[in-house]
C-alpha cells in the first residue's frame, strides 16, 4: 500500500505556555480521532510530529494511523521560536522516510505539511535559507498557520502561499483549525494519484486565509 506522509510541525516556544498548549493537545486528539474514522486514512495515512522551542523534538516519529499515539505535549514557560531549525531537521526526515518511486516499486504519495506557530522565526535567517530547500521536497501541500497577534503572515507566506490565521489559540478554534485539517488531509487522500497538488477546502468562520 502506498504511504500519504503528513508532518505536523508545531511551535511549543514559551508563549504556547499555559492554556494554548492545553488547546493543542485536545485539538490534536480530536483530529486523530477523526481521521481513524476514515477507512482511506486508516489503509494510507503515516504522521509525524516535530515540536520546535529553543530545542526541536521529533515526539513522534513517522508512524501509520492504525498505530499512532499522541504523547501530551508541553511547553518550556520562556524561549526562543527556532522554526529554521525546525525546517532544517524537517528536511531530513523527509529525504530519509518518504520512499522515491521507481522502475520496481511505486513510491509514496506526495508528502503533506501542516506547521503551526504563535510567533515568528527567532532563528530568522536559517529559516530563509531552508525555504528553497523545503520546497524542493515537492510535498502535495504545504499549509501554515499563524495564530494570535504575534504571528508573522508575512513570513510563513514566503514559505508558502496557503496561509491562514487564527486570532486566538484557545480551545475552540484550534479545534476548528485541525478539523479544517483533518478535511485537508481526507482531500489529500482522496487526489492521490491525479498528480496534482492538494486543493484546500473552504476553512471555517474562525480561520482567516491570508491573501
Amino acid at each position: 500500500m502506498r504511504r500519504l506522509p503528513v508532518y505536523f510541525l508545531l511551535d511549543t516556544s514559551g508563549s504556547m505556555h499555559g492554556e494554548p498548549i492545553q488547546a493543542l493537545n485536545n485539538a490534536l486528539s480530536t483530529m486523530i480521532n477523526t481521521l481513524r474514522t476514515d477507512a482511506q486514512a486508516l489503509d494510507s495515512l503515516w504522521l509525524s510530529i516535530i515540536t520546535f522551542d529553543r530545542e526541536v523534538k521529533e515526539i513522534v516519529p513517522l508512524t501509520e494511523l492504525p498505530s499512532f499515539q499522541l504523547p501530551e505535549i508541553t511547553c518550556p514557560q520562556s524561549g526562543p521560536t527556532h522554526t529554521g531549525k525546525a525546517l532544517e531537521v524537517l528536511q531530513a526526515k523527509v529525504k530519509d522516510e518518504v520512499k522515491k518511486g521507481s522502475e520496481t516499486q511505486k513510491g509514496d504519495w506526495k508528502p503533506l505539511l501542516f506547521l503551526f506557530t504563535d510567533g515568528k522565526p527567532s532563528d530568522l535567517q536559517l529559516y530563509r535559507e531552508m525555504i528553497p530547500q523545503i520546497k524542493a521536497l515537492n510535498f502535495g501541500a504545504i499549509v501554515c498557520c499563524a495564530a494570535g497577534h504575534l504571528a508573522d503572515d508575512s513570513l510563513l507566506k514566503e514559505l508558502t502561499n496557503d496561509v491562514v490565521h487564527l486570532d486566538t489559540a484557545d480551545n475552540a478554534t484550534l479545534k476548528q483549525f485541525f478539523k479544517w485539517v483533518s478535511e485537508t488531509i481526507e482531500q489529500g487522500n482522496k487526489s492521490q494519484g491525479t498528480g496534482e497538488n492538494v486543493t484546500l477546502p473552504p476553512p471555517p468562520s474562525e480561520i482567516t486565509v491570508v491573501i
